[in-house]
């Protein structure tokens, strides 16, 4: 199959296909056709020597300086290489591939004044796997995500660095493998490559699609600690959630009772106790928050993947250039700060069940689940471990986003820091991968005392899946390997 861009209509599953999937894709006819209506308004504004940004002048503090017709390719060279300083390790091979999706997606929106030339040689890149090496720090999320999107850039010029099959070599040698040439940058073009949100906006289209697939997880894992723990039904009745009706509260709600059906060990109010922690009686109201989260940042991203983010932007329809502020990546920023703090919570109470699993003060069980306690620590430096993955990401969760630096001589006097906000709520979902990893363990282990025949058929699945990863043994042993596959498998 193949994905046709128009620059408005990108889904999250197509995304996923292009990126995951290796999906081709190709601009409609209507994308080319805006593509040359805006370039044809680039080319006459510079022969009637009209003055616009970053195009007959400099960048930044620098847009009051004109530049003359001669050097203006040069300018343009000049931008990509100079603005091209990040810094770190670069961002998966995933992250640059859907850099390169969505900035082509962007310009096939026809306000960015690129050539047909510039265009094709960004699908050729996506299409044959040419993706380039990107450092992921040193964006501050306002005039877009620059210095990651020059280093994008760089590759189409022959320059800097691309993944190849897996591996990494210089940007002419990358595209002399595709069977590909370096273009020329001209007017306005370097600028319509780096001026916009793709870096951040990636990165947290790749954290969303994780963290719907978590909280499902965080769903089921939290049922399986219910039948452990001998859980309380009767706080997810129906009911109970109907009368305070938050849509996704009521959804976790009958999602834990059709995952506990046919439970025997599971029990009534009353029957053992009265009432179950929060981290158990809570679990539809807090992971249901979490889902709100996400249907915020799903919201949030389907606009900004389907936005034109340039500076300034071109508009054929009536021939004006006009400097705004797209690229200011402030929406992502809130977006991504919400997301991790929301992915962070399901961390925070995942371990609060781990700790009651555990704990022989808290439970029936043999203390720390352990089959010769003393002699045995059983899964005792489990909750060690995920208690420090819960505390990394309280720091991690701190907002990005109320932060800002000015920069280019005061000019960029306000920055949103969201690429640092999506780095960070990756880093946060990857943290509860694996905190929810060590859950899932703990849980299985525990229903081996309280025997497996006993579970619903639904958790009975996820325990069995759970054992095809880390096999049912009471024996002390090194988890390290098994916690960071089962936490893989959550993505699968």
């Amino acid at each position: 199959m193949t994905v046709r861009l128009d620059g408005n209509q990108l889904t999250l599953d197509q995304a996923e296909r292009v990126i995951l999937g290796r999906e081709k894709v190709e601009l409609t006819e209507q994308a080319w056709m805006n593509l040359g209506k805006s370039r044809r308004v680039v080319e006459r504004s510079i022969e009637e020597g009209q003055v616009i940004y970053g195009v007959t002048t400099g960048f930044g503090k620098f847009s009051e300086v004109i530049i003359s017709r001669e050097y203006l390719e040069q300018l343009q060279l000049n931008l990509i290489r100079s603005h091209a300083v990040g810094v770190g390790k670069p961002f998966d091979e995933r992250v640059s591939r859907a850099m390169l999706l969505l900035r082509a997606n962007a310009l096939a929106k026809g306000f960015s004044g690129i050539r047909k030339e510039t265009m094709e040689q960004l699908l050729s890149c996506l299409n044959r796997g040419i993706h380039p090496v990107v450092p992921s720090q040193g964006s501050l999320g306002a005039s877009g995500d620059l210095a990651p999107l020059s280093h994008l850039a760089l590759v189409l010029i022959g320059e800097g660095e691309a993944y190849v099959q897996g591996k990494v070599m210089c940007g002419k040698d990358a595209l002399q493998v595709a069977g590909l040439q370096p273009i020329s940058l001209t007017a306005k073009e370097g600028l319509a490559l780096i001026n916009g949100t793709q870096a951040m906006t990636a990165v947290g289209l790749l954290a969303y699609l994780e963290a719907v697939k978590l909280a499902d997880n965080a769903d089921r894992t939290a049922a399986l600690t219910m039948e452990a723990l001998r859980g309380i039904m009767d706080a997810f009745q129906e009911e109970v959630h109907q009368v305070r009706p938050y849509p996704e509260q009521v959804e976790v709600a009958r999602r834990m009772r059709e995952l506990l059906e046919g439970s025997r060990l599971v029990t009534k109010q009353g029957e053992l106790r009265v009432q179950d922690a929060y981290s158990l009686r809570c679990i539809p109201q807090v992971h249901g928050a979490t889902r709100q989260v996400l249907h915020y940042v799903k919201e949030k991203l389907l606009v900004e993947m389907n936005a034109a983010t340039d500076n300034p932007l071109i508009f054929s329809h009536n021939g004006t250039v006009i400097s705004g502020g797209n690229f200011h990546g402030q929406p992502m920023a809130f977006a991504m700060d919400f997301l991790g703090i929301g992915m962070a919570e399901l961390g925070n109470i995942s371990e609060r069940r781990i700790e009651r699993l555990v704990n022989p003060q808290l439970n029936d069980l043999p203390p720390f689940l352990s089959s010769d306690p003393g002699l045995q620590s059983g899964l005792m430096i489990l909750q060690y471990t995920a208690a420090s993955l819960v505390s990394e990401n309280k720091t991690l969760a701190h907002p990005a986003s109320v932060d800002s630096i000015p920069s280019s001589a005061n000019q960029e006097d306000h920055v949103s820091m969201g690429t640092i906000a999506s780095r960070h709520a990756y880093e946060i979902i990857q943290n509860v991968r694996r905190v929810l990893a060590i859950e899932a363990i703990c849980a299985a282990r525990a229903c081996d005392f309280r025997g497996i025949e006993r579970l619903a058929p639904l958790t009975r699945q996820w325990y069995e899946q759970i054992r095809e990863v880390v096999p049912k043994s009471m024996e002390d042993r090194s988890l390290s390997k098994e916690i960071e596959e089962l936490a893989e498998r959550m993505m699968g």
